[in-house]
């Protein structure tokens, strides 16, 4: 371990947070997962272990080619069941991490059946009657889940994003967000981290590159292409890059934000970052922003310039916080900043935003 990691290790450590938003006499709730199988699947089971959420009878549900797989839940085991109409008799919160055509079909069974549903996928994101929801920043809209029975959790893009915008808004007002995204192959699920394995170690070994998951190579490359072989939009944009902008404006509020974004694939296996360029209304030093994020929930600040420190994938991977670092002044507008931010997307970005929208809607609507 260089010194580096060391001391960012110490930082994050020090800055631990569990965010408990459950109160001590929450009841225990019967949860299900949609998706048990897949890796945010199986990161939201390990999620709910760790976080002690309080699980009265837990449900794993697959595709019919799962069923009959076990899978880990602390010292138990979960058996996997095809996923069917029926399946959500006795459910009150069933978490969905599945493509966003499997979630639109079996939210509304769910929610019709009154199962409070909370969807990682797309499918609902742009529905105005259903709250979208990052709980460090907007936890109040989760009441709003009585319209339909559905919350959303956003991209795994936008999700660490506003966590680091929300407070710095508070201070100085946002005016104009500029972002650029290097985000991990694990985001095409685990195909694109065996995509990536095997290039690798076929270049290595002078053998043919194939191309699958991403179109192109990217071992050794990056791809300003998220997701890959889709069409792009008409003013050249990829679906990716809109769903930040319009997912970020919505959490924030901030319908009309002017927002630049690109998304580029890059050849790590897991923990999204982005450099951010911020134009506020107000003045805000560098050092202000430090200590507005160092107090910021879910965010820590690893930013030491003399000693060069800033935080990396490595770092956030495995890790429940936003890692904030080389905040420094944009001198290319009257009142800017610039900074990096890092966070492992299966966590941070989908399974534990899912979690923590849960643990607020089982302590204080479901109670």
């Amino acid at each position: 371990m260089n010194k580096n990691t060391e001391q960012i290790s110490i930082e994050i450590s020090q800055s631990k947070n569990q965010f408990r938003f459950l109160k001590s006499n929450t009841r225990p709730c019967h949860i299900a997962v949609v998706g048990a199988t897949g890796m945010v699947g199986q990161e939201l089971l390990s999620i709910l272990h760790q976080r002690r959420f309080p699980v009265a009878s837990i449900k794993a549900f697959a595709s019919e080619n799962s069923a009959g797989e076990k899978l880990d839940f602390g010292d138990d085991e979960i058996v996997v069941a095809e996923l069917k109409p029926d399946s959500f008799a006795g459910v009150e919160v069933a978490f969905f991490a599945v493509d966003g055509d499997l979630a639109k079909t079996y939210c509304a069974i769910a929610a019709k059946s009154g199962t409070v549903c909370i969807d990682k996928s797309s499918a609902h994101r742009k529905d105005t009657d259903v709250p979208l929801v990052v709980p460090e920043v907007n936890p109040e809209d989760i009441a709003l889940y009585k319209k339909r029975n559905i919350i959303s959790s956003p991209n795994c893009t936008a999700t660490p994003l506003v966590q680091v915008l929300a407070p710095l808004h508070k201070k100085a007002g946002l005016k104009r967000v500029v972002m650029s995204s290097y985000q991990a192959v694990s985001g095409a699920g685990q195909s694109g981290m065996e995509e990536l394995n095997k290039q690798t170690r076929d270049l290595f070994n002078m053998r043919d590159i194939e191309s699958t998951v991403f179109e192109n190579r990217i071992a050794f490359n990056v791809l300003p292409c998220i997701p890959a072989g889709a069409d792009w939009l008409a003013d050249g944009s990829t679906d990716e890059e809109a769903k930040v902008i319009e997912e970020s404006r919505r959490i924030l509020g901030l319908p009309h934000l002017k927002m630049a974004v690109t998304c580029v694939r890059v050849p790590v296996f897991n923990g999204h970052s982005e450099s951010v360029n911020i134009e506020f209304e107000k003045p805000i030093s560098p050092q202000e922003a430090r200590e507005i994020l160092s107090q910021a929930p879910g965010v820590v600040v690893i930013d030491d310039p003399k000693t060069k420190l800033y935080p990396t994938p490595i770092e956030a991977s495995g890790e429940d916080l936003t890692l904030v670092g080389r905040i420094r002044q944009d001198t290319s507008v009257a009142h800017g900043l610039t900074l990096w931010l890092t966070s492992d997307n299966l966590r941070t970005g989908a399974a534990l935003n899912a979690v923590r929208i849960a643990e607020i809607l089982c302590s204080e609507h479901l109670s």
